[in-house]
């Protein structure tokens, strides 16, 4: 509707015999796009300020709304622009004519390569984003299950016995007890969890941000505490602050030595040593243990495990099980997002296939001219061709760093806002080449027909233009 209500106007300001001359469609164009770049610079300006001052998820929406609004509206602004630069360079009467041609055909088609634009930028920062999250999800399952395999005991009184088996297995190289506890930290729920000094939490848990020093031997030897991102941008809280955790005996305050990702947790996560924790909860049992074990050792293991002390699947759970489950729930949460990027590029391809239906008509009174000077139906057909493509090519150059733009709004500030943890912006070259192969493909079908209708044009029909003229 506000499409057809910018047309309307436009066409309302015209002389009523003007409404069918291009040339005054462009001039009257031509003040509106003077008109559109101030919207859309103030658009930008609210892009801006949500930026700076947004601090909450509607800001963060606004700020990508805005972005979006902005640069659809000044695209045009710029192709003009463009168009209008390389038409004072050009130096061939018929380079002259195509460039000043291709502007005239901006009032018809600005709506359409609007719609390709905004398609293929929320198709380049969708798919960064999901691409970007389902590398950096792999990698930090990676890091976080370095174990191969996981048993739980059915009580805390088969912990001891357990354990105590296990450490006794000759092809079990390492058993890592793990405690947890249910806490309420400043109001937000968390797991509390104690662990061992042991290498494998060195070399594979990441830390985001770390005090100086070795935060693993600060962990060990001070009253210290580790806890997630989300948790961490919750309670507003950074590096050397102390962290309220309530225990039986009062409260606890450990200083903050480190901060890692926990994705896709709702709760707080947090670190402590074992014997920091043990000293709080001294009757608390270990309710897991991470074992470093053979992939071949494995079967065999579960087996005895089953039949000495009865764990069932639900207590015993292989590294494998656990990466898989997990994948196959992060593919079916944005498995819509394939399907939905393919439906915003078929709409704009749509819309680029009726712009250029609808004007073809008209676009022999431009090319009629052409064909009377001697340039054949063929070359007309690719300069046709070529103006279309140009425009579009402008079109998805500009949509590259928007599309990035918009990957950044949804990795450092929508998923802020929303989950609280960041994701590192990530560029996949094969998948921007993929997209542009995709739009290229759109707009050559959809400027196939109205090539076909002027490729069987008959000498008549542009002949028919000058007679329509006098």
């Amino acid at each position: 509707m506000l499409a057809g209500i910018n047309s309307l106007l436009r066409a309302a300001r015209l002389p009523l015999l003007a409404l069918a001359d291009a040339q005054a469609w462009q001039q009257a164009h031509a003040r509106w796009l003077r008109r559109q770049a101030w919207v859309a610079a103030a658009g930008a300006l609210v892009a801006l300020l949500a930026l700076l001052f947004g601090n909450s998820l509607l800001l963060g929406f606004v700020l990508m709304s805005a972005v979006l609004f902005s640069a659809g509206l000044g695209l045009p602004v710029l192709l003009d622009a463009m168009l209008g630069g390389l038409l004072t360079r050009s130096r061939s009467v018929l380079g002259q004519w195509f460039l000043a041609d291709c502007r005239q055909q901006l009032p018809s088609l600005s709506l359409a390569l609007m719609a390709l634009l905004l398609a293929m930028a929320a198709n380049i920062g969708v798919g960064s984003m999901t691409s970007g999250f389902r590398q950096t999800f792999n990698s930090w399952l990676n890091q976080r299950l370095t174990a191969e395999l996981y048993v739980s005991p059915q009580d805390p009184t088969q912990a001891q016995p357990l354990q105590t088996w296990l450490s006794q297995q000759a092809h079990i190289s390492a058993v890592i007890p793990n405690w947890q506890v249910a806490v309420q930290v400043q109001g937000w729920p968390a797991d509390l969890f104690g662990v061992v000094d042991h290498t494998i939490y060195r070399q594979h848990w990441e830390l985001l941000e770390s005090v100086k020093g070795d935060p693993w031997n600060l962990l060990r030897d001070g009253d210290t505490v580790m806890l997630s991102e989300q948790l961490a941008r919750r309670l507003k809280l950074t590096l050397n602050d102390t962290l309220n955790i309530p225990v039986p005996n009062g409260q606890w305050t450990p200083r903050i030595v480190g901060i890692y990702a926990d994705y896709g947790n709702p709760k707080g996560h947090l670190l402590v040593n074992e014997k920091h924790l043990l000293a709080h909860w001294p009757q608390l049992s270990p309710f897991r243990f991470n074992l470093r074990v053979d992939q071949a050792a494995i079967p065999p293991l579960v087996k005895q495990l089953q039949d000495r002390f009865a764990l069932d699947d639900n207590h015993i759970i292989d590294q494998s099980q656990i990466k898989r489950w997990s994948t196959q729930i992060f593919e079916r949460t944005f498995s819509a997002t394939a399907a939905l990027n393919s439906l915003t590029l078929g709409v704009a391809g749509v819309a680029l296939f009726i712009s250029l239906l609808t004007q073809s008509q008209s676009r022999l009174g431009q090319l009629a001219p052409l064909w009377a000077l001697g340039v054949t139906r063929r070359q007309l057909m690719l300069l046709n061709l070529g103006q279309t493509w140009l425009l579009a090519l402008l079109t998805l150059a500009f949509s590259i760093p928007l599309g990035l733009m918009i990957a950044w709004c949804l990795d450092a500030v929508i998923n802020v806002q929303a989950f609280g943890w960041r994701l590192p912006l990530q560029v996949f070259p094969l998948q921007l080449l993929q997209l542009m192969s995709l739009a290229i493909l759109a707009t050559l079908l959809a400027s196939a027909w109205p090539l076909l209708k002027l490729y069987r044009s008959r000498p008549a029909d542009l002949l028919r233009t000058f007679a329509s003229e006098h």
